[in-house]
Formats: structure tokens, C-alpha cells, sequence
């Protein structure tokens, strides 16, 4: 039998032609040699086709123009699947690229395949398990702080698309489970919770970027070591020695400014590795609170960690009420490295400690002041107390 070999050139392509042609003038039957001949170079020359003369996709929005000519559909009709009148007709006009969120409606809505929609792009895109919401993420404030490593495009380009370019550029499997499921959170019910995410993956992306010298083992933290990086705020440079310190010891720290409507103070997670990360937002600049949030994460670290990646503690720290008890236990840790027990007993036995007794007390335990008074105001729920020990304006000029 003749042996009929792949098809590689123009010369091979046409011959075939010819010879299918002249096979199919026969009209072969089956189970004959020239039936399985016309058959495997029918086979052959459609592989070479598809691979030399692939068949363009149609213009999507010629596509959805034709279905909307076929259900009589107007653009006002279209509004459930894009979103407003304006993108309707900017989209139809093509001054505004199909959304991701647009094509999933489109294609679900109108019957428009997907492929069509999507172009060149990966259906696997389509897939969106957790239901997000990407139009509603702060696309402005993350493309304005920086937070979109590796994107060449404009701001419009991103709020105009915000779910391709976010998960493209931005979100990590890591945080999903956790923007929906606020356990393990300290936070108001009036957080927005995609800045809150946002902020979140911001703070894993930062993390991610730096090597850390060493590896992380949970049988180093001990209250020892808690205790000896609150003894750094003895130091005027205290909170940089404290993140060095972290590092030093596999821990990642990261300092990064909360975003509007949201209220946190810091947190700590793991990464993808189980690499744990401490940050801080510095949402008020004072070396009292900078000490108090960082002891409480550290508490968390030492209690809570889990090497897992459900091992998320958002924290603000103004909510005294309704605390889980992983929070209440940190809390307490955090008081007791801080302050010995035994050593605030003697300093709240004054009304109200003057600003020379705290100094002394200061100075005995090798802390900063401004954990001492920071903790009284907090105790006698005054805050007009101290203002010149806590700190003010001491804490974000040394991480800028």
C-alpha cells in the first residue's frame, strides 16, 4: 500500500487536493484502499489547514450587533448585561473593551459564544468561584499607590477592566478565602471589604518581593523573643531595629497606609510558603500605638500560628467590645510583654503618675515611655494625658 506522509508544504498541500478530487470522481466504497486514502488525506488536509488557514473568530461586537438583531434587542436592552447606558453605547461604538464581567453575562444571557467574546483570551478567565465583585474594588487607589506590579497599562484601562487586570497583575489565591470569610478579623462592620482585600494582597505582594535570610520556625517565638523586640523600643530608632529584628528571624514586616474605608491597624498572615508576615498600617503615627499593634501581632504569632493559610488576623485595635477569645487572649499577651504585671500594679498604685515617674519607670524596665503612658491614658480612658511622652509623629518617619 502507498504510504501517505503528513502534509509540511504548499506543493504537498495542493498535490493532495488533487488527489482527494480525483479519489472523490471515483467515489471509492468502503473498506477499499482508495476509501481509506480519501479518508486519511481528507484528515491530513484539514490538519495543514487549520494550522496555515485558521478561520478568524468574528468581531465580538459584530456578534453581539447580530444577536441583537435577531431578538429584536435595543441598546437599552443590553444595559442588565454592561452595566449602564453610556457603556452600552461606548461598547457598540468600541470605546470601551468587553469586561470579563460583560462576557460572562453576554454569553449566559444572550446565548454569544464565549470563544467569540473572549477572542485569544483563556476561558478558564470566565471561572470566577468566589462570585467577586471586581468593579467594586478601589482601582484607582491601588494603580495610584503602586500596587500593580508589572502593569504597563493606563488607569482607564484598568478601571475599565478592573477583574482581567487584578487578577492578572494583583490578587492572590492566597486572600480569597479570607475577603469572604471574616473570621479571625477585629474589624467594624462598616470595613469595606474589597479595600480590606485589597490591602491584604497588597500586603502578601510586598512580602513576596524580598528573600528572607532565614527560614521561619515557630519554636523561636517565644515570650522571650517577644520580650526582647519590645525592649528595642528603648532605642530612638526602636521601630526600624524591630523590623530588622523580625526579618532577621524569617518573619516578614511590612509597612503599608490602610486605604480609605477601612479602619486597620495591622495584621499578620501567612504567604503561599507558610512564611509568616507582620504589617502595619501606622494609621496614627504615634510610638505608643506603634508598640501596642506590633505586640499584639507578635501575640497572635506566639498563640495562633498554624502554618496554614487560614491563618489571618486583621486587626483594628480600637474595638474593645464583642472580642473573640483569640483576640482577648492576644491582647492579654500583648499587655503582659509589654508591661510586667507585676510592674504596672506599682504604676497605676499613683492616681496619676507624673511625667517623672513614668521616665523612671521607663528607664527601669528598658521600654519606651510612650508604652507606659500610652497604656495609662488607655486605662483611665483619658487621652489628654501625656501628649508629649506617647510619641506623636515619632513612627512614619522612620520607614519613609
Amino acid at each position: 500500500m502507498e504510504v501517505i506522509k503528513l502534509i509540511k508544504t504548499e506543493k504537498e498541500y495542493e498535490a493532495a487536493l488533487e488527489e482527494v478530487e480525483r479519489l472523490i470522481d471515483i467515489d471509492p466504497k468502503l473498506g477499499t484502499n482508495n476509501y481509506d486514502k480519501l479518508e486519511l488525506l481528507s484528515h491530513l488536509i484539514s490538519e495543514y489547514e487549520n494550522e496555515h488557514y485558521p478561520i478568524d473568530l468574528p468581531d465580538p461586537i459584530e456578534a453581539i450587533k447580530f444577536r441583537m438583531d435577531q431578538q429584536n434587542l435595543t441598546q437599552k436592552d443590553l444595559i442588565p448585561y454592561i452595566g449602564s447606558a453610556s457603556k452600552v453605547s461606548e461598547l457598540l461604538n468600541k470605546k470601551r473593551p468587553l469586561s470579563l464581567n460583560m462576557i460572562r453575562a453576554l454569553h449566559k444571557g444572550l446565548g454569544i459564544p464565549a470563544e467569540v467574546l473572549l477572542q485569544e483570551k483563556d476561558e478558564e478567565l470566565l471561572k470566577n468561584p468566589n462570585d467577586i465583585n471586581y468593579d467594586k474594588f478601589p482601582v484607582k487607589e491601588i494603580y495610584k499607590r503602586g500596587w500593580l506590579y508589572n502593569y504597563n497599562g493606563t488607569l482607564t484601562e484598568a478601571k475599565q477592566n478592573p477583574e482581567e487586570v487584578l487578577r492578572k497583575y494583583f490578587i492572590k489565591e492566597t486572600a480569597y478565602n479570607y475577603s469572604f470569610n471574616r473570621k479571625n478579623s477585629r474589624l467594624k462592620d462598616s470595613d469595606d471589604k474589597y479595600a480590606m482585600i485589597a490591602w491584604i494582597n497588597a500586603v502578601i505582594n510586598e512580602a513576596a518581593k524580598l528573600k528572607l535570610p532565614v527560614t521561619f520556625k515557630q519554636s523561636k517565638i517565644t515570650k522571650e523573643f517577644l520580650i526582647d523586640v519590645v525592649k528595642l523600643s528603648y532605642l530612638d530608632n526602636g521601630p526600624e531595629l524591630a523590623g530588622e529584628y523580625l526579618v532577621k528571624n524569617g518573619i516578614h514586616f511590612v509597612i503599608l497606609p490602610h486605604l480609605p474605608k477601612t479602619h486597620l491597624d495591622g495584621a499578620v498572615m501567612p504567604l503561599d510558603d507558610g512564611m509568616p508576615v507582620i504589617a502595619l498600617t501606622l494609621r496614627y503615627d504615634r510610638l505608643d500605638y506603634f508598640w501596642f499593634t506590633l505586640a499584639h501581632e507578635l501575640a497572635h504569632l506566639y498563640l495562633h500560628y498554624n502554618n496554614k493559610n487560614e491563618f489571618f488576623f486583621v486587626d483594628d485595635l480600637e474595638i474593645n467590645e464583642n472580642l473573640e477569645r483569640v483576640e482577648k487572649e492576644a491582647d492579654k499577651l500583648a499587655e503582659e510583654i509589654l508591661i510586667p504585671n507585676s510592674q504596672w500594679e506599682k504604676i497605676i498604685k499613683n492616681e496619676i503618675p507624673s511625667k517623672e515617674m513614668i521616665l523612671e519607670f521607663a528607664d527601669k524596665l528598658r521600654i519606651s515611655p510612650a508604652i507606659i503612658a500610652g497604656r495609662i491614658r488607655k486605662y483611665k480612658n483619658n487621652y489628654r494625658l501625656y501628649s508629649s511622652l506617647i510619641g506623636q509623629g515619632e513612627v512614619r518617619k522612620l520607614f519613609e
